[in-house]
């Protein structure tokens, strides 16, 4: 038997596609509905390592948590990873097959991807009750259209409803529901189910007749309006956004630090990836985390991390020109803590050898670990498992770079010299007991007081976002309405909205 669907589209990227979608997955389960999550294509560089070795973006593993269901490849069958303004490099069924440019890949190689992005649909659909797909960016991107293989190019072919989410928060919301209707073409309009208003502050009375009148220009209703919910820590696909606990985001003067608090540093460099590696950090009580991109914003910290990163020779050359590399030996040089995770391992070593990513060739690295790093042309998919620190560790690695460690101390893939940590592990501070003896190290090289919570729990947090996500679902959308979508397909007899139908 073949399940139901729905498409949610966004009016822009960063609408709340994906926070939309894993709310629905999370509301049906809850229901008793056996629900997958899709993205037919992503574009992102945080991304998740399946457990059948498979890599797919970071979202489609959090709408696959909030479904309750083990994560695998056909949730996302195809995700770019940026390497600049103009290339990626493509990852099919979770492998790269290898870099392309923009225009080469809408030129014809996305048109390629079509169909088994559409098997992979298609077997998720034989298998769940339900599929709630997530569209990517705006389907009314009208000169993307002929090749679209993530919008209205898989809500057509398998004749999905579509639900439109539009940010109210931004403004103009009214004009981006509209606007982006109408310049969809007949067959795809047809498809076109209705809207979901997200991030309402205020009076929804006041919202109402506006509702009203898009009903009268369009013919189509609006499924709910989802109020604004803060302190949501949920994986998106690139946006820096305030983590489980309220973690800064921004380069920004912190606020004044007690003995008993951690303020942690984490280098904004180019190309960042998977930067959730610090949300474990900012969910514990006490710990402070910010993003920053000068070396004066360090001095304080008493941990800084050098995230992961989709370019490791050029985020070498943007530490040593912003003078965060310097600052960085300084800080090696007292024993004060500092934490590299996987391109930020790399850059933390004594060289790069880098003919595959950068093709730079042989590049000086930070010199603060015993590490030297060669670049492959196949890339390291993992989930290793271990103990460190005396507790046991969970990881996941997606690195092209293979490590060299000639001294130090074990740590985890990596190794320790003083305050000094690196690893190729992402993930690793999810594991409680693992994180919190970090934490008391971290704090004893610092000078500080801080005692991690022993009962914070990062699983049970992240579970009571996803379910505050099926609630605002539950309670803000017509939830009735939506089934008949998803079981039925989109009403018949939506009418077409010309432009400038006003």
């Amino acid at each position: 038997m073949r399940g139901g669907g729905l498409l949610v589209a966004g009016t822009t990227s960063d609408a709340g596609k994906s926070v939309v979608t894993a709310g629905i997955c999370r509301w049906l389960v809850r229901q008793g509905v056996k629900v997958a999550p899709f993205k037919g294509q992503n574009m992102s560089l945080n991304s998740f390592v399946t457990r059948e070795g498979a890599e797919i973006g970071r979202a489609q593993a959090m709408q696959a948590q909030a479904a309750r269901v083990e994560p695998t490849a056909l949730m996302n069958p195809v995700l770019l990873k940026p390497g600049g303004d103009r290339s990626s490099q493509v990852v099919l069924m979770g492998r790269p097959v290898g870099e392309m440019s923009a225009r080469g890949y809408h030129g014809g190689r996305q048109r390629e991807l079509f169909e088994p992005v559409m098997a992979c649909l298609e077997e998720l659909r034989t298998t769940y009750d339900a599929v709630i797909c997530e569209g990517a960016g705006s389907p009314a991107e009208i000169n993307l259209r002929r090749t679209d293989i993530v919008n209205m190019g898989v809500a057509r072919a398998a004749r999905l409803p579509v639900l439109v989410v539009g940010d109210i928060d931004r403004g103009g919301v009214f004009a981006q529901f509209f606007g982006t209707t109408a310049l969809l073409a007949p067959e795809d309009q047809a498809l076109v189910a209705g809207y979901l208003v997200n991030k309402f502050r205020g009076d929804v009375t006041l919202l109402e007749p506006g509702l009203d009148m898009l009903l009268g220009l369009t013919g189509r209703r609006t499924y709910g309006v989802l109020p604004y919910a803060h302190g949501l820590g949920i994986d998106e696909e690139d946006g820096l956004r305030v983590s489980l606990r309220g973690a800064v985001r921004e380069s920004v003067t912190a606020p004044p630090l007690g003995e008993d608090l951690l303020r942690v540093a984490v280098c904004a460099v180019p190309l960042m990836s998977n930067f959730t590696d610090v949300d474990a950090l900012a969910a514990e009580p006490g710990v402070v985390v910010r993003f920053v991109d000068r070396p004066e914003e360090l001095a304080d910290a008493d941990l800084v991390v050098v995230p992961g990163t989709r370019g490791t020779v050029r985020a070498l050359a943007w530490l040593r020109e912003r003078g965060l590399a310097a600052a960085l030996a300084r800080r090696a040089a007292e024993g004060r803590p500092v934490l590299g995770v996987c391109g930020g391992f790399q850059v933390l070593g004594e060289r790069i050898e880098d003919d595959v990513e950068s093709r730079a060739g042989l590049v000086d690295g930070l010199g603060l670990l015993p590490v030297r790093v060669r670049f492959a042309p196949e890339k390291t998919l993992a989930r290793p498992s271990g103990t460190a620190l005396g507790e046991p560790v969970e990881g996941y690695e997606i690195h092209h770079g293979v490590a060299e460690v000639a001294g130090g101390e074990p740590f985890l893939d990596g190794c320790r010299v003083g305050a000094v940590w690196g690893t190729h592990w992402h993930g690793s501070l999810e594991s409680d007991a693992f994180r919190r003896a970090f934490l008391r190290e971290v704090a004893a090289q610092a000078g500080r007081r801080f005692v991690p919570a022993p009962d914070t729990a990062f699983g049970a947090l992240r579970e009571e976002q996803l379910d505050r996500l099926g609630d605002l679902v539950e309670e803000h959308a017509d939830t009735g309405a939506l089934w008949k979508l998803i079981e039925h397909g989109p009403p018949a007899g939506l009418p077409f909205v010309p432009p400038g139908a006003p």
